[in-house]
């Protein structure tokens, strides 16, 4: 049985549920108590420079994006390195701050960051609150992303061309 429904769940108003989409086989709706109940849990220590309130230091759990991702069964080749590599997650908060990771970053075969969809944080659920996104190597907190709505999957259009110097 997968750990992903391809329903849309109807929750109560006290949990945050984000979407999962993009490129992917099995596109879900999950909360922090399905974050929590359907993956491994993982623990970071982190410290990070806030901008406005300066150094930061917490203790978040969670499971791995990597993880939670890949079962959502990514389009992508996963024997084929260079088509893994071309992919990008990219996640948007309640707030409307979002940031992109390469899915390389995260890859086993490449940067394995363990990155984070936080289901708790210094101790306390944060079923409420919404799932957090953390990034335990960056010094900077600007990739933390709080009350996630939406975590997408996908690859950039080829059609980009660059411009030519004259």
């Amino acid at each position: 049985m997968s750990r992903l429904s391809a329903q849309p769940r109807t929750t109560p108003p006290l949990l945050t549920p984000f979407d999962l989409l993009g490129d992917v086989e099995r596109p879900a709706t999950l909360t922090v108590e399905d974050l929590r109940s359907g993956w491994e849990q993982h623990r970071a220590e982190v410290v990070f420079d806030c901008a406005t309130n300066g150094p930061q230091h917490h203790s978040f759990e969670g499971p791995l994006l990597r993880d939670v991702v890949l079962d959502a069964h990514p389009v992508f080749d996963a024997r084929g390195r260079k088509d893994r590599s071309r992919y990008l997650v990219a996640v948007t908060g309640g707030d409307g701050h979002h940031t992109v990771l390469s899915w390389a970053e995260v890859d086993a075969d490449f940067g394995n960051v363990p990155v984070l969809l936080a289901t708790g944080m210094d101790g306390r659920g944060l079923d409420a609150a919404g799932s957090h996104l953390v990034v335990p190597a960056d010094r900077c907190g600007a990739r933390y992303i709080s009350a996630i709505t939406h975590v997408w999957v996908g690859v950039l259009p080829v059609s980009v061309q660059p411009a030519r110097c004259v």
